[in-house]
């Protein structure tokens, strides 16, 4: 009897092949530009995609500094946090982010769009960010990825 087997396939840490990504966000949109991110770091657009496992690749974020926001988006968007003290609620706008930091605007964003519980601290250890066009890993052979072509 011929039949067809259709199995599902469950990836985990020893069958996962990960793979180094490099993209460039020089004039990308800030949200745009996170959850692509996010995409690849989480493993979404393969198809052994496994919702409990680390199957996506490592990616390396050239240009992180020069992401664009549309509008007033700069003055108007707002961080808020909490110290844990009464009365320790905080607020800083991007425009005052970036000036701090100019990678914790992208960082905060890609972040946010991962899990939150030890899966989405480990997908985040594998996000490599650089203001510059160069970065130290070289010797994986990251392969470039255009993100507006990215599906």
């Amino acid at each position: 009897m011929n039949t067809l087997s259709y199995k599902t396939v469950s990836a985990n840490k020893a069958t996962a092949n990960k793979e180094w990504v490099v993209v460039d966000a020089a004039g990308q949109p800030l949200g745009r530009l996170a959850s692509t991110v996010a995409k690849i770091l989480r493993g979404k657009h393969k198809t052994n995609f496994t919702p409990h496992a680390d199957c996506g690749d490592n990616v390396i974020v050239l240009n992180a500094g020069k992401v664009t926001l549309s509008g007033n988006k700069w003055a108007d968007k707002t961080y808020i946090w909490h110290t844990g003290y009464p009365g320790g609620q905080k607020f800083m706008t991007a425009d005052e982010l970036k000036k701090k930091d100019e990678l914790k605007v992208l960082e905060r964003s890609i972040k946010g769009m991962l899990p939150k519980n030890r899966l989405g601290s480990a997908l985040f250890k594998n996000l490599y960010l650089y203001e510059g066009t160069e970065h130290k890993h070289e010797a994986q052979q990251p392969k470039v990825i255009n993100v507006n072509e990215f599906k």
